[in-house]
């Protein structure tokens, strides 16, 4: 029996629904933790007006929410499915000839195009968000925000060139590195000596040199002086830069191959880049295994009891399926394992597996 198109729409449009309104909650509930972090960091550093603090919450709120896409389909096909199954709506598609997988189809498909939506379309644009939030906050909270540590872990970074060795901090890195907001430099001769400090607003890296814009520059025993653009020289190249302060939440799905490539001639380590680009390549996929996983625990009838338990236990197994994968990613990150086997093994192993307990539930 094939299901009607009209029967098709309507059970996709339980899964879309279940699906989109997971995702607005949890998007509201991350914009009202990120909004009081704001508040709390506005408290600190200075007064910053409420619509700067919401906008630059709003910019950086599609990278927040690009990591629940597998939790928001889960959930949403549970939902879904207890709906259907609430008002014996999936007892009458039974009875009327259709298997598990003819009306799971509608929901599968649902999940496979939000899936292949998020990696082609909201990938990019959470990606755009986050850096230019990253440019307005430290805009809005000074050099004293030290965005950047918070985030990678580091706001420091030791090089040489041609005047001799330097560190160099920033609040804030963007445009994958090149370009940093709120710097410091500490400046060394040839020789290992202090010779100045240097604060600037911004700082583009060019070719053999960091060109700093409104830079003061304090020495030993003189007075701050002031330049409209002062050059550190360093022997740092675009590549290293990217891969010591750039960030792969960053980068774009259609900028991680040209990204990878050039850093892998450049005999830099490429495995983060690579576990993400796997990670967005393996979205859609995610997204049909959390619909099966989902109706591995929702398709018991409600007068046979139980279906709490089952619930609960499908969204620790999702829980624990995450766990595993972040686990099987670090690994990937190591260089412990190939990148691909890294990301696309769990998602494969938890396919066959929630597509043996469907098999062994409906066909015994």
């Amino acid at each position: 029996m094939i299901p009607n198109w009209t029967l098709t729409k309507y059970i996709g449009s339980r899964f879309l629904v279940g699906i989109i309104v997971t995702l607005v909650v949890c998007s509201l509930l991350i914009f009202m933790i990120d909004i009081l972090e704001l508040l709390r960091v506005a408290g600190k550093r200075g007064s910053v007006p409420i619509m700067t603090l919401v906008v630059i919450a709003l910019m950086r709120l599609p990278a927040y929410t690009e990591f629940l896409f597998g939790f928001a389909v889960l959930v949403g096909s549970i939902g879904a499915l207890l709906h259907l199954n609430r008002k014996s709506e999936l007892a009458v598609m039974r009875a009327g000839g259709m298997s598990v997988w003819q009306f799971l189809m509608p929901g599968i498909l649902v999940a496979f195009l939000i899936g292949l939506a998020g990696m082609t379309v909201f990938n990019p644009l959470a990606a755009a968000g986050r850096a230019d939030s990253e440019k307005k906050f430290a805009k809005a909270f000074g050099q004293d925000g030290n965005l950047l540590k918070a985030q990678s872990g580091g706001s420091w970074l030791r090089q040489d060139g041609s005047d001799g060795e330097s560190v160099i901090g920033a609040v804030a890195a963007s445009n994958r590195g090149l370009t940093l907001t709120g710097v410091m430099v500490f400046a060394y001769d040839r020789q290992g000596h202090f010779t100045e400090r240097i604060d600037a607003a911004t700082a583009n890296l060019e070719e053999g040199y960091w060109q700093l814009k409104n830079a003061w520059v304090s020495r030993l025993g003189q007075e701050p002086e002031k330049f409209d653009s002062y050059l550190v020289s360093t022997y740092l190249s675009p590549d290293q830069i990217q891969d010591a302060l750039g960030t792969v939440f960053s980068v774009s799905f259609w900028e991680l191959p040209g990204l990878i490539e050039v850093t892998e001639k450049a005999k830099l380590s490429a495995e983060k880049l690579k576990i993400q680009y796997e990670v967005l390549w393996t979205r859609p996929l995610l997204c049909v295994a959390m619909v099966l996983l989902a109706a591995t625990v929702s398709l018991r009838s409600f007068r046979s009891g139980g279906i709490q338990t089952m619930v609960a236990t499908g969204m620790f197994g999702g829980f624990g399926f995450f766990l595993i994968s972040e686990i099987s990613r670090q690994f990937g990150v190591a260089g412990l394992t190939p990148a691909w086997a890294a990301v696309w093994l769990p998602v494969v192993f938890l396919l066959v597996i929630c597509s043996t307990v469907l098999l062994h539930q409906e066909d015994g």
